[in-house]
C-alpha cells in the first residue's frame, strides 16, 4: 500500500508539472505572437504600424534622423500607426526606431534603417512648336518692257500750223491763196468791164466825126 501511494503521488507530480510547463510554453509565445511591429523607409517617408502591444499598457516609440528627433518619444495603447515626411537630403540618412513594450523588454525594439537620396525627376523635353510662317515680302513690281510702256511721243509729228499774214508787215510772196483773192478778181472784172466799155464809146465817137 505505501508503494503504491509512492507511485501515485509521483505521477500526479508529473502531470501537474507538464500541464504547468504548457501553460508557460503558451503565455510565453502568446505576447511574442502579439507584438507586430512593422515599419518601412523610403527616400522622403517612414511608415510605422505597431499593433497588438496589450490594451491598458503605456508603450512608447521613438524615431530619430541622424540623432535628431523625427517623432519625440510617445506614448501608445495596444496600436501605432503613423507616417513621417523625412526632410530633405542630398545623401544617405540614418533612421533610428525606437519602441518599448511595457510587459518586457524582450519585446522593445531598436533598430535602424538607412533612407536613400530621392532622384531628381528630369524634367520634361519641350517638344520644338512648330515655327510660325514667315508674312510673305509682297513680290517686286517687274519693271516695264519698253513695248509695255506706252510712248510718250506721238508716232506722227504734229502739223504746225502756219501763222496768219500780218497787216502791218512787210509784203510777203504768198503762196496761197488769201481770203481777199475772191475780191480781187471781182475788182479786176469790173475794170475789165469798163475799160472795154470805154473803148467801145471811143471807137463810135470817132467813126461819128470822120
Amino acid at each position: 500500500m505505501t508503494n503504491n501511494k509512492r507511485t501515485l503521488r509521483r505521477s500526479a507530480a508529473m502531470v501537474v508539472a507538464a500541464a504547468a510547463g504548457v501553460i508557460g510554453l503558451g503565455i510565453a509565445a502568446g505576447p511574442a505572437v502579439a507584438h507586430t511591429p512593422t515599419w518601412s523607409v523610403t527616400c522622403d517617408a517612414v511608415d510605422i504600424k505597431l499593433t497588438n502591444y496589450g490594451r491598458n499598457t503605456q508603450n512608447t516609440v521613438t524615431v530619430t534622423v541622424d540623432g535628431k528627433d523625427l517623432l519625440p518619444t510617445e506614448t501608445f495603447e495596444n496600436d501605432f500607426a503613423k507616417k513621417l515626411a523625412l526632410p530633405e537630403h542630398d545623401k544617405e540618412v540614418a533612421v533610428r526606431l525606437v519602441v518599448k513594450a511595457q510587459d518586457g523588454d524582450q519585446y522593445s525594439r531598436d533598430e535602424t534603417k538607412t533612407a536613400p537620396v530621392c532622384e531628381e525627376e528630369e524634367p520634361p523635353t519641350p517638344t520644338p512648336s512648330a515655327p510660325s510662317p514667315t508674312p510673305s515680302t509682297a513680290s517686286p513690281t517687274p519693271t516695264p518692257t519698253p513695248s509695255d510702256t506706252p510712248s510718250d511721243t506721238p508716232s506722227s509729228p504734229a502739223a504746225t500750223p502756219s501763222p496768219a499774214p500780218s497787216s502791218e508787215g512787210p509784203d510777203l510772196a504768198e503762196t496761197g491763196s488769201s481770203s481777199s483773192t475772191p475780191l480781187i478778181a471781182g475788182a479786176a472784172a469790173v475794170v475789165i468791164v469798163a475799160g472795154g466799155g470805154i473803148v467801145w464809146a471811143s471807137r463810135k465817137r470817132r467813126g461819128a466825126q470822120s
